[in-house]
């Protein structure tokens, strides 16, 4: 679609940014539908409906692992909708993107939830249940391994749709507000990459008793993110008032 001053006057702002997707897509259908055949998925891994009290005490303990996989892939649906929401585009690279995304994500459900409920199972000594045991340190390392892979492909595949809206600025017909937006959504997923980056190196290189933390390099995110906002943000501003 080609953007005009009177077709983008006609589109509702929100958080300063033109929404030029608030059409539904056959794109943004098809990736609905996959986010939900994920969730599905994790439902079915659950396993049987209990039979007896016991069984639905057990049940119950994988509420926590089934909360945290729902949980991450949720989030996931929800950033690539505010980014089809705000850009609204369905061109050849943002189509391979996010289908990769769709990949990864089905890929990645299941387990996704292993790795939660192994997690679990390790933390508590036992007392919640998983289907995936962990026998030692070097196991649960790898499993961050594993995380750290997915994670890193997930915020890749969000960054790089970003900085593809960011490079098709003037094809988008981008004012200055939104161009520094996604500028900064850009650079904000990137930090997440190069974290999930870095926890896999932590897990991969350290000994088997300190690469088990590697799940705390991701609080650095509690910094960075900030970080990126108060960097950004003076020249946000200044671009708004100057709109305004």
């Amino acid at each position: 679609m080609t953007w005009t001053e009177q077709t983008l006057a006609a589109l509702p702002v929100k958080n300063g940014f033109r929404l030029r997707g608030e059409s539904m897509t056959r794109l943004e259908v098809f990736s609905d539908a996959a986010f939900a055949f994920a969730m599905t998925m994790l439902v079915v891994s659950v396993g049987s409906i209990p039979h007896s009290y016991s069984e639905l005490i057990l049940a119950l303990k994988n509420v926590p692992a089934f909360a945290l996989s729902f949980a991450q892939i949720a989030a996931f649906w929800v950033f690539h909708r505010n980014w089809s929401r705000q850009v609204g585009q369905e061109d050849k690279v943002s189509t391979f993107l996010t289908l990769l995304m769709i990949f990864i994500i089905l890929i990645y459900v299941y387990p996704l939830r292993l790795m939660f409920s192994s997690f679990f199972h390790f933390v508590s000594n036992g007392w919640l249940p998983s289907e995936f045991l962990i026998t030692n340190a070097r196991e649960m390392a790898n499993l961050f391994i594993i995380y750290g892979v997915g994670y890193v492909g997930l915020t890749s595949v969000i960054g790089l749709l970003y900085l593809h809206a960011y490079r098709s600025a003037t094809t988008l017909a981008l004012n200055t507000v939104e161009t520094l937006l996604v500028r900064r959504s850009a650079l904000i997923w990137f930090a997440q990459v190069c974290t999930g980056f870095v926890s896999v190196l932590f897990a991969w290189l350290m000994p088997a008793y300190i690469a088990v933390y590697a799940g705390f390099v991701y609080f650095f995110l509690a910094i960075a993110i900030p970080l990126i906002y108060y960097i950004t943000g003076p020249r946000i501003i200044a671009a708004q008032s100057e709109l305004s």
